[in-house]
């Protein structure tokens, strides 16, 4: 007797786990829980809580100081927040403006909805509410379908039932579930609009059988997730104090200076070079501030940053000592250039990279120059000058006067009288790519061969670079 009920026991119990596990094999992915019904409710009330409505705050009751008997009427109770449809309301009745107006009546409309008075219930009691025979869920990240089994006439409809490309994959006595999230590969779409997120599928029903006895059907299903733009809490009215706050007026710069190509022309868009490669800058005056013809400009002195702010901490010096072109020494291109007008000054500079700044994540380096520029007399001094640096004779020469003048660059230059006109002007930025590439640079190099008669490895300030001339990889 014992043996006949404990063999009763595992049967009913072989059963039911086959019952709650035939769906299971089907679906192959998709959420499985033990009991679709208990997940189905859990995700309503999650849904629920979150979808209901804040309550308003309570109004509050202000007494009146000369009367304290007497209030003032209870404030309206407004909702704490309405979600409305931006493309019915124009955005402008929200825009915060000077002064007072009223409110459009489809405003207080929106915010003050009408009352609708409960409907009257059947004198013998509610009327009996109809099964739902497809239900839905919706949530951030999954969407829940249900169909009612009585709708079909097999019992193996569930094979021939699919959300989009997705099979059932839980089932009751009562209901065939789809419990997927919206990441499964089951064919959700998603569209973004101005007032709210949708995503859909369709749930199909295709009978695969020679027979038909239900009519196949194809029900589009959408999940709408509205977009809330503006929440409103209370009104508040901000304190306005009185006083003047004073700013330090800045005027804009008379002196430009501007990165060009090796024709003249200003670079007005984005600029990469290659290394080693001459840029070419210009220095010179807004013609509203020019004067008589007897000034000249003067470079005191120029270095680059990685940064726009010049104060930066890496930087190095191409014009130093009130006019002499330290970086010359270093490379022929790096140089004063004559121009017809001495209002205007012009240099190149070789390309170069800051060694601190490599990175092998980037491909180029973004630099500014900054200069301290002056207005001057035509005749060079020691403390205003333009000076170039020859290697071939390793002196240094004046672009337009008296070498002399250049001597001092070699040790210290006096920095003559107060420079009242000179100030610190910032170039645009440009860049320096790390690549040789042909697409980094649109101007050739114009390297300058060495003159055989003045070229001698004997040379102290040569021998140097013997090795690196050696190994170095020609390209042109």
């Amino acid at each position: 007797m014992k043996m006949g009920l404990l063999h009763t026991g595992l049967l009913l119990l072989l059963f039911c786990s086959v019952y709650s596990y035939q769906f299971k094999s089907r679906a192959g992915y998709g959420l499985f829980v033990q009991d679709p019904e208990l997940e189905w409710g859990r995700m309503e009330t999650v849904i629920g809580e979150e979808m209901s409505p804040a309550p308003a705050p309570k109004a509050k009751i202000w007494k009146s100081a000369s009367n304290s008997g007497s209030s003032t009427p209870e404030a309206k109770k407004f909702p704490e927040y309405v979600r409305v449809e931006s493309s019915k309301y124009p955005k402008t009745a929200f825009k915060p403006e000077k002064g007072a107006r009223p409110l459009p009546a489809w405003v207080k409309e929106m915010l003050l909805p009408p009352t609708v008075a409960p409907k009257s219930g059947i004198a013998s009691g509610k009327a009996a509410v109809r099964p739902k025979l497809i239900e839905i869920l919706c949530h951030v990240d999954r969407m829940y379908v249900r169909i009612r089994r009585e709708i079909f006439k097999t019992k193996t409809a569930y094979k021939d039932l699919k959300l989009g490309k997705c099979p059932v994959n839980q089932g009751t006595k009562v209901h065939y579930y789809f419990l997927y999230l919206l990441k499964t590969d089951c064919g959700f779409k998603k569209e973004n609009n101005v007032d709210y997120l949708s995503i859909s599928n369709t749930l199909h029903y295709k009978p695969s059988s020679v027979i038909v006895r239900e009519i196949p059907f194809d029900i589009p299903l959408q999940c709408k997730f509205p977009r809330n733009f503006h929440s409103y809490k209370i009104g508040f009215h901000p304190q306005l104090q009185g006083g003047t706050v004073y700013k330090a007026l800045q005027p804009k710069s008379s002196v430009s200076l501007t990165p060009q190509d090796a024709s003249g022309n200003e670079i007005t868009g984005s600029k990469t070079y290659t290394l080693g490669q001459p840029m070419y800058f210009e220095a010179k005056r807004s013609d509203k501030t020019s004067k008589s013809g007897d000034q000249r400009m003067y470079i005191n002195k120029c270095f680059m940053t990685a940064s726009e702010n010049p104060n930066s901490n890496l930087k190095y010096t191409v014009i130093d000592k009130y006019g002499c072109m330290v970086d010359g020494k270093m490379t022929d291109q790096s140089k004063f250039l004559s121009d017809s007008s001495k209002k205007i000054q012009k240099f190149s500079v070789g390309a170069f990279v800051f060694k601190d700044k490599l990175s092998s994540s980037s491909s180029s380096q973004q630099l500014y120059m900054h200069c301290a520029i002056s207005m001057g007399k035509l005749t060079p001094t020691a403390s205003s000058k333009a000076c170039n640096y020859d290697p071939a004779t390793k002196k240094w020469k004046e672009l337009y006067g008296d070498d002399s003048v250049c001597t001092c660059c070699e040790s210290s230059c006096p920095s003559g009288q107060s420079k009242a006109s000179s100030n610190i002007v910032t170039s645009r930025s440009w860049k320096v790519g790390l690549s040789g590439n042909d697409g980094y640079a649109d101007v050739d190099p114009r390297m300058k061969p060495f003159d055989a008669d003045t070229f001698s490895w004997e040379d102290p300030d040569m021998a140097e670079h013997r090795d690196f001339l050696n190994y170095w990889e020609h390209d042109y």
